[in-house]
């Protein structure tokens, strides 16, 4: 009898520990029993009848899958290598644990091939030049279909990723060509245009300078102009009428200032003239 009550003590313990299960903060449970729905597990400790109950622990943390990549036909009929990633997450709440479980096989398994799918679809209308060029265009289409078509699992996808797009290896050569002629190109105007301006700075440095003459010669034409016109109004003003007398006290001007010695008429003007200039008047000579 004492080994009966053993034992039943015995079988207990081992199926309370059984039927123990802890639920963590980042998953939410299902129990069933006897394969038919029966509560929703919250983080914490619960406990099932072993064999006849079953839990099932769903995690609602963000998760990530791969697209895996693949081969895509794009617009200008070239194969591009692509592959995307999604993150996604199971919704918390009691009805969207069980949509995850309930209305779809394998949620992971459905949105990698989802993803592919819409993948080729959308890159398929694209050339490769604008495809990779609008990554953004496409991650927000990809993110669209997505959540459209996972809107009854029970999940939000939070976000789509597109990790690469790679042309085969001959048309990457053939790009990596044509942008070094265009970056060669472009180096080539650079330089011609600096080329230029330098060349319009000279231009414009001499033009400068000959006009920097041309009003120094000017200047200097009006400088004798105005000289001459001084002149011209001193002998106007001082010798009217006197012209021919002028020039020769002009020529003996250019005479004296090298030391020639002339002999001047005594009753010359002219002797009068130089009188004045020098202080001194002539001697007259008195009749006897």
């Amino acid at each position: 009898m004492q080994a009966i009550v053993l034992f039943v003590v015995a079988a207990v313990v081992v199926i309370f520990f059984l039927g123990i299960r802890i639920v963590r903060p980042t998953h939410r449970g299902l129990i069933e029993r006897l394969g038919k729905y029966r509560c929703f597990a919250t983080p914490g400790f619960h406990w099932i009848i072993p064999v006849i109950d079953r839990m099932i622990q769903v995690n609602i943390t963000e998760q990530m899958v791969d697209a895996q990549p693949q081969e895509i036909i794009t617009n200008d009929n070239l194969n591009a290598r692509v592959d995307a990633q999604v993150y996604f997450k199971v919704k918390d709440d009691e009805a969207s644990v069980k949509s995850s479980q309930y209305n779809v096989n394998s949620y992971k398994f459905q949105i990698v091939n989802l993803a592919r799918t819409t993948l080729r679809n959308i890159i398929g209308t694209l050339t490769l030049k604008s495809a990779n060029s609008e990554r953004d265009k496409i991650n927000s289409e990809l993110l669209k279909t997505l959540s459209k078509e996972t809107r009854n699992w029970g999940m939000e996808i939070v976000r789509t990723e597109l990790k690469e797009i790679d042309p085969p290896k001959d048309v990457q050569e053939t790009m990596n060509k044509v942008v070094k002629a265009e970056n060669e190109k472009i180096a080539a105007l650079d330089f011609a245009n600096a080329v230029e301006r330098q060349a319009d700075g000279g231009k414009r440095a001499e033009i400068k300078k000959a006009e920097g003459i041309k009003q120094a010669k000017i200047l200097a034409a009006e400088g004798e102009a105005e000289a001459i016109r001084l002149v011209n109004e001193a002998a106007n003003t001082y010798f009217v009428g006197n012209a021919q007398l002028l020039r020769k006290l002009e020529a003996l001007e250019k005479s004296l200032s090298q030391n020639a010695k002339i002999v001047i008429p005594s009753g010359s003007e002219l002797i009068n003239v130089i009188g004045e200039m020098a202080g001194v008047l002539p001697l007259t000579k008195h009749a006897p």
